[in-house]
């Protein structure tokens, strides 16, 4: 193999692509909270940039009026990802189990969706893109999983069937 192949290859595997870098001067602008008060529910979750130069998405779930999520979603251009396998996400829990969910357009009905857990300490979540699969309000689709193409949106939702309160603080969200 020549020495400039073997470069090329070596450049594929360094490519990242970061999707978000919580820094000070960083525009949480395009970060929305959506909770299940969109159907009448009562959880209420919040999403500031702190002090630290983090995301913080918190708040407390409600089981009432039929309720049980919070969500917080970034919309962005659609970027082109084909030259990527898994979204690496620097971020610190509270020892509950979040969704993180991805559409390839905003306006698609459905997301693709995984479940992760987080242990209390700083930790990098890897999610390979063939680990998100679709799925319309909690019920998965008869559909392939994500194709990982291009993406326009990504998401944080806890939703696990209990009242609770929460808080996951998100250092950076990459592709590789």
């Amino acid at each position: 193999m020549n020495t400039i192949a073997l470069f090329s290859i070596l450049l594929t595997f360094q490519m990242t692509m970061t999707l978000f870098d919580f820094k000070s001067e960083s525009d949480i602008a395009n970060w929305k909270i959506v909770d299940d008060r969109v159907m009448g529910g009562r959880s209420i979750g919040s999403f500031t940039l702190s002090k630290y130069e983090l995301g913080v998405f918190e708040g407390d779930v409600s089981l009432e009026n039929n309720g049980g999520f919070s969500m917080v979603q970034y919309s962005f251009e659609v970027k082109k990802v084909d030259a990527y396998s898994k979204v690496c996400i620097k971020l610190k829990g509270d020892k509950k189990t979040y969704q993180f969910r991805v559409k390839t357009s905003a306006s698609d009905s459905h997301s693709y969706v995984t479940a992760f857990d987080t242990n209390g300490d700083w930790q990098t979540i890897e999610i390979p893109f063939e680990a998100l699969s679709p799925a319309f309000r909690g019920r998965t689709l008869d559909m392939a999983n994500y194709p990982g193409e291009q993406l326009e949106m990504i998401a944080f939702l806890i939703g696990n069937k209990k009242v609770e309160s929460f808080k996951l603080e998100i250092e950076t969200i990459v592709l590789k």
